[in-house]
């Protein structure tokens, strides 16, 4: 897709070059960045409801191979409105879950943010958390550099290209504690539902009465910071889902004695392997308003 740019101008000495900003939304498919990629299709009806989100020049997933089934439905959704809109929408492979089920125990793998029992049963959680990084912020920032703005492998970065480019990260009001600024030279970090003071319930409202679309949080199968619920949930509705987190659930249980850590790692925040969890230990769904009606919000 060709790639529309934001003219601006910058001076060096007394030369002015032409500078072209392009605004990037970071797409996980959940609530909140799916409510930013519709907003932005409706600049192009010239329906301009929130001037903080822009129409975007690329929309970017990536795919974890490791989603909930809902969360492809929801990349389908944005895509198709992509599409009518001409808004270049981009999916891009990156598998956490085949690299872990391969190298975990055997080989270097990104850190995940386990929870943790020692040998006297101390409870614990890995702190460091590269996965996001790793599989997700590099991947777009090397898809930007090289695809879209035609660098080659090894070439400094151009000055009109350093702190220019915008992109946009889809935390919602709550968790403005999560916000951070880039630290690639190329990008600054936007975050357009902090500054519209909305919370996940307001793009959940808006994605359903605006488009039509019922949606849910977008987090990997195997994230350690679901609630047991979720776990309960995808058994029940998504056996595909569960059977590939117990398998990654056991594969943890059999590898971890090989590999850099210590203590036995769980995925569930109970420290119990995912099979062995009891309904008490799944009552624990997050849940906002709607309509008078509490929302599960897909964690």
């Amino acid at each position: 897709a060709k790639l529309r740019r934001e003219k601006g101008h910058a001076k060096s000495g007394q030369q002015v070059k032409e500078v072209f900003r392009l605004n990037i939304l970071s797409c996980g498919a959940g609530m909140q960045s799916t409510a930013l990629a519709l907003i932005s299709c409706d600049q192009t009806r010239n329906k301009v409801v929130h001037p903080q989100v822009p129409r975007y020049d690329a929309i970017i997933y990536c795919d974890l191979g490791c989603e909930p089934a809902w969360v492809a439905d929801q990349v389908r959704f944005i895509e198709r409105a992509c599409v009518d809109c001409n808004i270049p929408f981009y999916i891009l492979q990156s598998n956490l879950y085949q690299d872990y089920m391969q190298r975990f125990g055997r080989q270097r793998v990104s850190a995940m943010p386990f929870w943790t029992l020692d040998e006297q049963g101390k409870a614990g959680r890995i702190a460091r958390r590269s996965c996001t990084v790793d599989y997700k912020v590099l991947m777009i920032q090397k898809f930007v550099r090289y695809e879209l703005l035609g660098y080659r492998p090894y070439q400094r970065l151009r000055p009109e290209d350093i702190g220019t480019h915008e992109l946009h990260i889809g935390f919602s009001s709550e968790e403005a504690h999560r916000s951070f600024p880039s630290r690639h030279a190329m990008f600054q970090n936007r975050f357009p539902l902090i500054e519209m003071g909305w919370e996940r319930k307001d793009c959940y409202a808006y994605n359903l009465d605006e488009w039509g679309l019922d949606s849910k949080a977008s987090a990997c199968l195997i994230c350690p910071f679901h609630r047991n619920y979720f776990f309960h949930h995808i058994k029940n509705n998504f056996p595909a889902d569960y059977a590939s987190v117990v398998n990654f659930d056991n594969m943890l249980a059999k590898w971890q004695p090989m590999s850099k850590i210590k203590n036995r790692v769980f995925l569930s925040r109970s420290r119990k392997r995912i099979i062995d969890l009891t309904p008490a230990d799944c009552d624990d769904a997050q849940t906002f308003e709607y309509c008078g009606h509490q929302i599960w919000n897909g964690f």
